[in-house]
C-alpha cells in the first residue's frame, strides 16, 4: 500500500516536471521516467487508482487513461485471470465517471473497454458478447449514454487495430463476434437518434460499423433510419461532418466486393447518387464555406472513385456524375480541384485496357464498345485538359516562396502531368498536343507583351513535355510549330529549363522527324545556351543533351567534333558553362552513346579523345609523387573515375574498351596502392573496372588478372566491400570459363578465408554491415556461376558457419543477402551443375541443420524484424523442400524449446502442418499465412517476444561448434 502510494506521488511529480519545469533536461528526465514506467507491471494499480482519485488533475488523468489504455492493448497477460475480471468492472466504472469527458480521457478508457474485449470471451461480458452487455448498460443507465456512445464508435475500429497484443485466433473470432451483433448496434443507435445533442457522435458510430462491410442489403440500408438521417442533414444550413463521414462510408460500402458490389447494393445506391447530385449547385456557390465545399466535393469524388465501373459504361445517368466531377476539376481551390485526379486515372484505365472489354465476347464487339466509350468521354477529357493545364502556372511571387512551398508547387504539376497523361490516354497524343499548342502560342504572345510575361508560356510548354510519351514521332502538324518557337523564347532561367527538358522529353520524335540537319543544329544550340545560363537550366540542357544523343546518336555521329567541345568545356570547367561535376555525367554518357555507333576503328580514336580530358588531371596528381595522391581529397579523384566508368558502362565497343582500361592500368594501379585505405575512391574504382569487365567481356585479356591479383592483395590487409562487389562481377562473367578456373580458385579462397576472420560474431557483422553483405552476395554469385569451384572448396563449410552467426544481423541489406545466400544452397539443384554437388552440401548442412533451422525460426519470431519476414520465410522453406522429413524433425525440434503461455499447441501445430505441405510440394504461397501468424503470435507483445528469443537462443546458438 505505501508503495503504491509513494508511485502515485512520484507520477504526479513527474507529470509536474514534464508539464512545468523550466528546465529542458528535467523534463527530458521526466518524460523518460514516465515512459519507462508505462512498461512495468506497478503501472496497472497505479494508474487505476489514480484515474479512481477525484483530486487528480487534468494531466494525471490524460497520463493514466492512456497508460491504462497501452497495458490493454499490449500487456493484459500480464495479468492473472482474476485481475482481468476487476480490469474489467474498473473500466465500466471509469467510462461511467467520465462520460462527460474529459474528452481525451473518456476516449482513452473507451478505447481500453474495447482492446480489453478483443482479448476477452464474449462469455465474459454477460455471454451475449460486448455489444449486447453496451445495450442492456444503456439501457438501465441511460444517464451515461455518452460514454457508451464513444465505446460503440470505437469498438468496430479496434478489430483492425494491430497494436493489440491479442492472438490472430482471437482477433478472427472478435471479428465475427462484431458482425454477427451489427443489427444489435444499429438498433441501439437508431435508438439514440431522438435524443438531438447526441445525433453527431450516433452518425459517426454508425459510421465506425459500416467500415465493417458486414452483408446487410442495400435494400435495408437504402431505408434505415440511420440512413435517411444522415441524408436529410445534408441539407442543414450547417452541413454536418458526421453525416458527410456516413454518407462516404455508404458510398464505399455499397461499392465493396464484401457488401455484395454495386449490383447488389443499386437499391442503396439509387437512394445515395440524387442527393448528392442535388447538392451540385453548392460547388459554385460563393456564399457557402469552405469547409462545406470541400466535403461536397469529397462526396462527388467518392462517388466517382466507388462507382467508376458504372460511370464508365457512359450511361446518360454517369455522365451527368462526370460534368458534376468536371465541375469539382474547375474550383479554383486546388485542394478541392484535386480530389477529382484518382478518378480520372481509374476511369482512363477502364477505358483503354482491353480486359475491361472481355465481356463483349468477340473481338470486333469488344473494339466496338472500346471506341464507342472513348468517343463518348472524349469531350469531357478534353474539358479536363483546359481546366487542369493552368494550375502549373508559376506564381506570380516564386521567387519569394519558402522551401515548403516550392515543394509543394512542384508536387502539384507533378500531379496535374499525371492528369494529362490521363487524358492523352484517353484522347491520344496528338489531340492532346493541340489543346496545348494554342495555350502554348497564347503564352508565347505574351512574352512579346509590354510586361513580357514568360509564365504562362511555361506553363503550357511543361503541359507539352508531359505528354511526350504519347505524341506520335511522326506528328508533322503541331511539333514542327512548337520546335520553331523555342529559339524564339526568352532566356528567363526558369522558361529555359522548361525549354531544355522538353527538348530532351521528344529526342525521339527529333530523331524520327527531323531530315533537316539544322535543326539539330539549333537544338543543340538551345542546349549549349542553356549550359551557360545557370546551375538548373544546366543541369536540364545536360540531361536533354544525354536524351538526344540516345535518340539521335546516328545522326549526330556527323556533329562529334561539336559534342565534344561541349564535352570537354563542361569537364574540364571551362568557359562560362555552369554544369556541375554530378551533372557532367550526363555529357559523358552522351557521347559514348554515339561513339557506340562508330566503327571499331573510328570508336577506338573517339574513346582515346573522349578520355583524355578525364584521364589528364588524374595523370597530373600521379605525377606528383606518392605524397601528394595520398593527400588528395577523395572528390578531387572520385569525379574524373566515376566519368571513367560511365565511359565504360556507355561506349559498347569491348575491343575498344578493353584496349582503353590495359592503357589505363598503370593509373589505376597508383591509385589502388596509394589509397586503398579510403573507401570512396576504391568504391569509385571499382565501380569503374566493374563496367570496363561488364562492356569487355573476354577481351580484358590480361588485364582481368592484374586487376584481380591487385584487389586479392589489398583486400588481405584493407578489407574495402567494393572489392568483394567487382568479383562479383567478375565471378559472374568468367565463373563457366575453365581457363579462368584456377585464378579464379585463389581468388575465392584468398576472400572467403580472410572474410570469415573477420565476421566471427554478431558485434562484427553489426560494424562491418557492408562487408557482410558483399561477401555473401559473392558467395550467391558463386553457387549461380561456379559451384565446381566454391561448393567443393575449403572455404564452403566456413562461409556457412559465419553465415549462421550474422543470420540475425539487424542490417537488412546485409541479413537478406546471408538469407538469400542460405535460400541458394538449399535450392542447389536448380543452379546450373548444382545437382552434382548436393552430397558435399549435404554433408555441410545435415550436420548444421537443427541450429539452422532454430536460428531461422528465432528471427521469424523476433529476432529479426517483420519486415524480412518473405526473405526468412522463403529460406526457411526453401530448406524444408530440399530437407524434407529431416527438416520437419528440425522444426518441431525448435518450436517445442517456445513455452506454451508463449505459443499455443493449435498454433504450433498449425505452422508444422504447413512446413509439413510445403515439403510435400504444395505451393509455398499457401505456407505464408501459417508462418505469418506464427510471427504476429511471437511478437504480439515485448514480454512475449522476450521470452521466445530466450528459449530459441539464436546468438548463443551459433557460436555452438559443429562436430
Amino acid at each position: 500500500m505505501e508503495r503504491g502510494m509513494e508511485l502515485q506521488n512520484t507520477v504526479k511529480e513527474a507529470l509536474n516536471a514534464l508539464y512545468h519545469h523550466p528546465d529542458d533536461a528535467v523534463r527530458m528526465q521526466a518524460d523518460r521516467w514516465l515512459q519507462d514506467f508505462q512498461h512495468t507491471i506497478d503501472a496497472w494499480q497505479v494508474a487505476d487508482n489514480l484515474l479512481h482519485d477525484a483530486t487528480s488533475n487534468l494531466e494525471t488523468l490524460i497520463f493514466c487513461s492512456q497508460t491504462l489504455r497501452s497495458k490493454v492493448q499490449r500487456d493484459v497477460e500480464e495479468l492473472p485471470s482474476e485481475a482481468v475480471r476487476g480490469l474489467q468492472d474498473s473500466l465500466n466504472t471509469l467510462l461511467k465517471k467520465f462520460h462527460k469527458g474529459p474528452p481525451k480521457v473518456r476516449t482513452q478508457i473507451s478505447i481500453a473497454v474495447a482492446a480489453l474485449a478483443v482479448h476477452i470471451s464474449a462469455e465474459d461480458w454477460g455471454g451475449g458478447g460486448i455489444v449486447n452487455w453496451l445495450r442492456d448498460e444503456m439501457n438501465s443507465h441511460p444517464e451515461f449514454v455518452p460514454g457508451f456512445l464513444e465505446l460503440l464508435t470505437v469498438l468496430p475500429e479496434e478489430v483492425f487495430n494491430y497494436k493489440i497484443a491479442a492472438r490472430p485466433e482471437r482477433r478472427r473470432q472478435f471479428e465475427k463476434e462484431l458482425t454477427s451483433q451489427m443489427e444489435v448496434a444499429l438498433s441501439t443507435l437508431t435508438a439514440c437518434l431522438h435524443i438531438n445533442e447526441l445525433k453527431e457522435q450516433v452518425l459517426e458510430a454508425f459510421a465506425s460499423w459500416l467500415r465493417l462491410k458486414h452483408r446487410i442489403p442495400g435494400s435495408v440500408l437504402a431505408s434505415h433510419p440511420l440512413v435517411l438521417t444522415a441524408l436529410s442533414s445534408l441539407h442543414s444550413e450547417i452541413l454536418s461532418e458526421a453525416s458527410v463521414n456516413v454518407i462516404s462510408e455508404l458510398i464505399h460500402y455499397s461499392a465493396a466486393g464484401s457488401s455484395g458490389g454495386a449490383t447488389v447494393n443499386m437499391p442503396l445506391i439509387q437512394v445515395i447518387v440524387p442527393q448528392i447530385m442535388s447538392l451540385k449547385a453548392h460547388l459554385t456557390d460563393s456564399s457557402k464555406d469552405e469547409e462545406d465545399v470541400k466535403a461536397i466535393a469529397r462526396l462527388f469524388a467518392d462517388m466517382g472513385d466507388s462507382y467508376v465501373e458504372l460511370i464508365a459504361t457512359g450511361s446518360d445517368e454517369s455522365m451527368l456524375i462526370v460534368h458534376a466531377l468536371l465541375e469539382v476539376a474547375s474550383h479554383p481551390e486546388y485542394d478541392i480541384a484535386s480530389m477529382t485526379f484518382n478518378f480520372w486515372h481509374s476511369l482512363q484505365v477502364i477505358l483503354t485496357k482491353r480486359d475491361s472489354y472481355i465481356s463483349f465476347g468477340n473481338e470486333a464487339s469488344a473494339e466496338a464498345e472500346r471506341s464507342r466509350r472513348l468517343q463518348v468521354f472524349r469531350s469531357a477529357y478534353e474539358s479536363l485538359v483546359s481546366l487542369v493545364s493552368f494550375r502549373v502556372q508559376y506564381p506570380q511571387d516564386y521567387q519569394d516562396l519558402s522551401l515548403e512551398d516550392l515543394k509543394e508547387f512542384k508536387h502539384t504539376r507533378y500531379a496535374v502531368a499525371d492528369v494529362l497523361i490521363d487524358a492523352a490516354s484517353v484522347l491520344g497524343g496528338d489531340a492532346t498536343l493541340k489543346i496545348l499548342y494554342i495555350k502554348f502560342v497564347e503564352g508565347v504572345a505574351c512574352c512579346g507583351n509590354k510586361h513580357n510575361e514568360w509564365r504562362p508560356a511555361e506553363a503550357a510548354l511543361f503541359c507539352i513535355r508531359a505528354i511526350s510519351t504519347y505524341v506520335s514521332v511522326v506528328e508533322a502538324e503541331v511539333m514542327p510549330q512548337v520546335m520553331a518557337l523555342l529559339p524564339k523564347l526568352p532566356q528567363q532561367p526558369q522558361l529555359l529549363q522548361t525549354v531544355c527538358l522538353t527538348i530532351g522529353a521528344y529526342s525521339k520524335w527529333f530523331d524520327a522527324a527531323s531530315s533537316d540537319p539544322s535543326i539539330l543544329a539549333s537544338v543543340l544550340s538551345i542546349l549549349t545556351s542553356g549550359m551557360s545560363t545557370s546551375e538548373d537550366t544546366a543541369a536540364a540542357a545536360a540531361l536533354a543533351f544525354r536524351h538526344i544523343c540516345d535518340d539521335c546518336r546516328k545522326k549526330l555521329c556527323g556533329y562529334l567534333d561539336g559534342l565534344y567541345n561541349v564535352y570537354r568545356t563542361a569537364v574540364n570547367g571551362e568557359g562560362s558553362l555552369k554544369v556541375s561535376a554530378e551533372d557532367s555525367l550526363h555529357l559523358v554518357e552522351a557521347l559514348s552513346m554515339v561513339i557506340t555507333e562508330l566503327p571499331q576503328v573510328d570508336a577506338k580514336k573517339a574513346l582515346e579523345m573522349l578520355c583524355l580530358p578525364v584521364v589528364t588531371p588524374l595523370q597530373e596528381i600521379i605525377n606528383q609523387g606518392p605524397e601528394i595522391l595520398q593527400k588528395k581529397h577523395p572528390r578531387d579523384l572520385t569525379v574524373h573515375i566515376d566519368r571513367f566508368a560511365y565511359i565504360f558502362r556507355y561506349v559498347n565497343h569491348p575491343e575498344a574498351v578493353a584496349d582503353a582500361i590495359q592503357r589505363l592500368w598503370p593509373i589505376f594501379k597508383a591509385i589502388f596502392d596509394i589509397r586503398a585505405w579510403d573507401m570512396r575512391t576504391m568504391e569509385s574504382l571499382c565501380r569503374a573496372c566493374k563496367y570496363a569487365v561488364r562492356t569487355s567481356k573476354r577481351f580484358m585479356g590480361i588485364t582481368i588478372g592484374a586487376i584481380l591479383e591487385e584487389i586479392q592483395g589489398l583486400y588481405q590487409q584493407h578489407q574495402q566491400p567494393c572489392f568483394l562487389y567487382l568479383s562479383s562481377e567478375v565471378i559472374k562473367i568468367f565463373g563457366s570459363d575453365p581457363s579462368c578456373a584456377s585464378y579464379l580458385h585463389n581468388l575465392i579462397e584468398a576472400l572467403f578465408k580472410r572474410t570469415t576472420c573477420l565476421l566471427t560474431s554478431i558485434e562484427e557483422f553489426t560494424s562491418r554491415p557492408d562487408v557482410a553483405d558483399d561477401c555473401f552476395l559473392l558467395a550467391s554469385r558463386c553457387i549461380r556461376y561456379c559451384p565446381q569451384l566454391f561448393i567443393p572448396s575449403s572455404v564452403f563449410p566456413s562461409l556457412v558457419d559465419c553465415s549462421m552467426i550474422g543470420i540475425t544481423v539487424q542490417h537488412r541489406e546485409a541479413s537478406n543477402s546471408i538469407l538469400t545466400f542460405l535460400s541458394d544452397i538449399f535450392d542447389l539443384a536448380k543452379s546450373c551443375k548444382g545437382e552434382e554437388f548436393l552430397s558435399v552440401r549435404d554433408s555441410v548442412i545435415i550436420p548444421r541443420g537443427a541450429s539452422i533451422t532454430r536460428i531461422l525460426i528465432a528471427s521469424l519470431t523476433g529476432a529479426l524484424p517483420s519486415s524480412r519476414l518473405e526473405t526468412v520465410t522463403y529460406a526457411l522453406l526453401a530448406l524444408t523442400r530440399a530437407y524434407g522429413v529431416r527438416s520437419l524433425e528440425w522444426a518441431e525440434e525448435s518450436v517445442s524449446l517456445i513455452p506454451l503461455t508463449a505459443l499455443a499447441e493449435v498454433e504450433r501445430s498449425r505452422f508444422l502442418q504447413a512446413l509439413s505441405e510445403a515439403a510435400s510440394g504444395v505451393d509455398v504461397n499457401a505456407a505464408m499465412a501459417p508462418v505469418e501468424e506464427l510471427s504476429d503470435v511471437c511478437r504480439r507483445n515485448r514480454t512475449v517476444q522476450e521470452i521466445v528469443q530466450g528459449a530459441l537462443k539464436p546468438l548463443e546458438l551459433n557460436r555452438v561448434p559443429v562436430l
